[in-house]
């Protein structure tokens, strides 16, 4: 079993790459649907969330309201860490199960956009990093999400920088230009990956 590390800045693009590896036939752990998962109605997850924040950060209808949990950690970091305490060790746990029914000749990816920030390269035979110019993010995050500016600043601001994700990449794939520059690129890594 490979186990692939797969990170890039928000608006970076690496959603598609995730995407791509799974058509050719990667086993994709990401981290960030997990984490939706993980505190879904009923869950011990959503049960700490509520302990630890209050019931404020429920909608009416029992779902977890995100937006709202956002704007009570983003810029308070101690909150953040209380949250991330929560948070990133069931996200773990599920990702080694995910892991662990893979075959033994798989080619896990993990998609993990704070994998630079929480230190986690180690934990991977190859990390691979989707860069983009910090222009090109922006642009994609205010065009195609429909994110205001200063929120996009805000989040990107808010991640490892760019010369820190590229400084653990053993692979990069530069998505800087338009989607079809994107899948050759994904390819040719997917065949290293495999070893062809």
């Amino acid at each position: 079993m490979m186990k692939v590390g797969l990170t890039g800045g928000i608006g970076a693009g690496k959603s598609e790459v995730s995407r791509l590896l799974a058509s050719y036939g990667a086993v994709v752990v990401d981290a960030d649907k997990i984490a939706r998962e993980v505190v879904e109605p009923g869950t011990p997850g959503l049960a700490a969330l509520v302990e630890e924040f209050g019931e404020g950060v429920l909608t009416p209808n029992g779902t977890l309201d995100r937006p709202k949990l956002g704007g009570i950690v983003f810029n308070d970091p101690e909150k953040l860490q209380a949250l991330n305490a929560i948070v990133h060790p069931l996200v773990g746990a599920r990702s080694a199960e995910l892991e662990a029914s893979a075959g033994a000749d798989a080619v896990v990816v993990h998609d993990v956009p704070l994998l630079t920030e929480n230190g986690l390269a180690p934990l991977y035979d190859t990390v691979v990093v989707v860069d983009a110019a910090p222009q090109t993010q922006l642009d994609r995050l205010v065009r195609l999400r429909g994110m205001a500016e200063d929120e996009a600043k805000s989040r990107m601001a808010a991640q490892a920088t760019r010369e820190q994700r590229l400084a653990i990449a053993d692979l990069v794939i530069d998505n800087d230009g338009p989607l079809e520059a994107l899948e050759p690129q994904v390819r040719a890594v997917w065949e290293r990956l495999r070893g062809e």
